[in-house]
């Protein structure tokens, strides 16, 4: 079905945005360019190390579903958090409740 496919790229598209928000977030609480460097690219390395590993459909080491919904929810809870932290509320609300909707679909559809 379409619309399915249309919620698997938008899962995709959330997962970048995650990882651009925590990339933004340490580029701009970063005070050196060494912290900014830490931040910017160790936050976002980060969660790609852990989605790689615990979330992805290829992962290797996939979590059952309680504790990967748990992962996640924290995952996408701290890109929320570092966009508010950095001023951009309503992009952290926005990928919030995308997040949410998302996650809920999945669930429905059993994608």
């Amino acid at each position: 079905m379409f619309i399915k496919s249309v919620n698997l790229a938008v899962r995709f598209l959330l997962e970048l945005c995650a990882l651009a928000s925590l990339g933004y977030w340490g580029f701009q609480v970063g005070k050196s360019a060494y912290t900014k460097f830490v931040f910017g690219i160790g936050s976002p390395l980060l969660l790609a190390i852990l989605w790689g590993t615990f979330i992805a459909p290829k992962a290797s080491l996939k979590l059952p579903e309680p504790y990967r919904f748990m992962l996640e929810f924290v995952i996408f809870g701290a890109a929320s958090f570092a966009l508010h932290f950095v001023d951009k509320t309503i992009l952290a609300i926005i990928l919030g409740m995308v997040f949410i909707i998302n996650r809920i679909l999945l669930i429905i559809w059993k994608q």
